[in-house]
C-alpha cells in the first residue's frame, strides 16, 4: 500500500493538513475494495483527485475511468449520456448509442455534483448500485454492468431530501464511506505553499520570473477567506502572474486583485420565492379583503337594526348574523342587548354619525364609510381596466400579471360590467 506522501507527490496534492491527509487515507484504504464513496466538500476544494486515486489503486485501474459532471448535461438528455438508447427512443436518436455505465464496465465512474441529478434518473442509478442493472432509454431488455461508482457533491444532501430533491434511499447506498475534503480556509499554512506552486507553474508557462510575497502579504493571503478555495487561489496567481511587472508582491498590490471580503461572490439566495408563491399571497390577500368587506356591512346592518328596533327583538332574528360578527364561546352567556347600557348610540338626523355617550369600554361605531369601500372597487376596476389595457385585452396575460386566475379576472370583469 502506497503511503499519503506517496501519493500527493503522484497526484501532484500540496498540503500537509492533517484533515487533508486523513481524506487521502481513507482513499487508499477503501481503493481496493468496490465500496461506494461518496465524497464532499465545497466547490473548488480538489474533490476529482479522490476518485482518481482510488481508481489508480484498485483492481479496476486497467479498466475504464470516466468522470461525469451531472449539473453540466440537461436533464431531457442525462438518461440518454448514462445508461445509452436504442435507435428511435426520441427525436434526433438516429442510431443506438451505448452509455457510460456501458462503456465503462469493469471500470469506475466518478458522478460529480451526483445532487444536480433528476428523481427519475436516480432511481435509474439506484438500481444500477443495488444490483447492477440498467435499461436503455427506448429498450426493454435488462444489461448488466459491473461498475465501481464513485460520487461527489458540494451541497447539503440532507437538505435537499428534506426538500424532497434527493432519494434518501440513493443517499445511504452510495454513502458508504464518505470522504470529506476540508476548504481552504481551513488548511492555513498549506495556503502559501499552494500559491507558490502556482506561481512558479505560470512562470514557466509564460517565461516570467515567479513571484515573491513580502510577509504582509503572506499574512493577507492567508487570513483571507477563500470562498471559491484552491480554484480561487489559482485564478488570483495567474492575474498577478501576467499582470505585474514588479515580481515583488506587496500587500497592498495583493489586496487589489482580492474581492471585498464582505462579497464573498458568488453568493446562493435560499429560500427565494416563487412567481407562483406571490401569486398565491395575492390571492389569500384580495380574500381577506372582499371577506372583511362583507363583514363590515353585515356589522353595519345589525348597528341599524339596534338603533331602530331595540335589543331583544334584534337577538332573537340575527342569531347567525351576532355569532358571525362576535363569535361564540362554549359556556358563555348571550349577549344581552337589554343590560344596563354600556354605551348610548345617538342616531343624527341623517343617521351617518354615530357617538359614544356613557362607558369608553364598548363602541358601537361605522368604522368604514361607503365611501372607502367605493374607493377598494374603484381601485380594483383600474387595476383590471389598466392591465386589460397593457396586454391588449388578452385575459390570460392580465390575469397573470394581477395574481389571479383567468376564471375570476372574467367574474370581476362581469361584476363590474367592464
Amino acid at each position: 500500500m502506497e503511503s499519503v506522501q506517496a501519493i500527493k507527490q503522484r497526484f501532484e496534492i500540496i498540503g500537509n493538513d492533517p484533515k487533508l491527509n486523513r481524506a487521502i487515507e481513507k482513499a487508499i484504504q477503501v481503493a481496493p475494495t468496490d465500496i461506494t464513496v461518496l465524497v464532499a466538500g465545497e466547490s473548488g476544494v480538489g474533490k476529482e483527485n479522490i476518485p482518481r486515486i482510488i481508481h489508480s489503486l484498485s483492481h479496476r485501474k486497467h479498466g475504464k475511468y470516466i468522470a461525469v459532471n451531472c449539473g453540466a448535461i440537461p436533464e431531457g438528455t442525462i438518461d440518454s449520456e448514462l445508461f445509452g438508447h436504442e435507435k428511435g427512443a426520441f427525436t434526433g436518436a438516429t442510431g443506438t448509442r451505448e452509455g457510460y455505465f456501458e462503456v465503462a464496465d469493469g471500470g469506475t465512474i466518478f458522478l460529480d455534483e451526483v445532487g444536480e441529478l433528476p428523481l427519475t434518473t436516480q432511481v435509474r442509478l439506484l438500481r444500477v448500485l443495488e444490483n447492477g442493472e440498467f435499461i436503455k432509454v427506448g429498450s426493454s431488455q435488462v444489461q448488466k454492468t459491473d461498475v465501481r461508482i464513485v460520487a461527489a457533491t458540494n451541497v447539503n444532501l440532507f437538505d435537499a431530501i428534506e426538500k424532497g430533491k434527493f432519494r434518501e434511499d440513493l443517499y445511504y447506498r452510495l454513502s458508504t464511506v464518505d470522504i470529506t475534503l476540508p476548504p481552504l480556509r481551513d488548511r492555513k499554512d498549506d495556503i502559501h505553499l499552494l500559491f507558490r506552486k502556482f506561481v512558479a507553474d505560470f512562470a514557466h508557462k509564460y517565461k516570467m520570473p515567479p513571484l515573491k510575497l513580502d510577509e504582509n502579504a503572506i499574512q493577507l493571503l492567508q487570513k483571507f477567506r477563500w470562498s471559491g478555495n484552491i480554484r480561487q487561489l489559482r485564478n488570483v496567481a495567474e492575474q498577478i502572474s501576467v499582470l505585474e511587472t514588479n515580481r515583488d508582491i506587496s500587500a497592498v498590490t495583493l489586496q487589489s486583485y482580492l474581492p471585498a471580503q464582505g462579497s464573498n461572490l458568488p453568493s446562493v439566495i435560499k429560500d427565494k420565492k416563487s412567481e407562483s408563491d406571490f401569486s398565491t399571497e395575492r390571492e389569500i390577500l384580495y380574500k381577506v379583503l372582499f371577506d372583511m368587506k362583507s363583514d363590515l356591512n353585515d356589522l353595519k346592518k345589525l348597528t341599524l337594526e339596534l338603533i331602530q328596533n331595540g335589543g331583544s327583538k334584534v337577538q332573537e332574528t340575527n342569531q347567525n348574523l351576532i355569532k358571525k360578527i362576535y363569535g361564540s364561546k362554549e359556556n358563555d352567556s348571550e349577549i344581552d342587548f337589554e343590560e344596563e347600557p354600556r354605551a348610548s348610540l345617538i342616531a343624527s338626523q341623517n343617521n351617518e354619525d354615530l357617538y359614544q355617550e356613557h362607558d369608553d369600554n364598548y363602541l358601537f361605531a361605522e368604522t368604514v364609510e361607503e365611501e372607502e369601500t367605493l374607493r377598494l372597487e374603484q381601485k380594483e376596476i383600474e387595476m383590471i381596466k389598466k392591465s386589460l389595457e397593457k396586454n391588449k385585452g388578452k385575459r390570460k396575460a392580465a390575469a397573470d400579471e394581477l395574481g389571479i386566475s383567468e376564471r375570476t379576472l372574467y367574474r370581476k370583469i362581469k361584476q363590474f360590467d367592464l
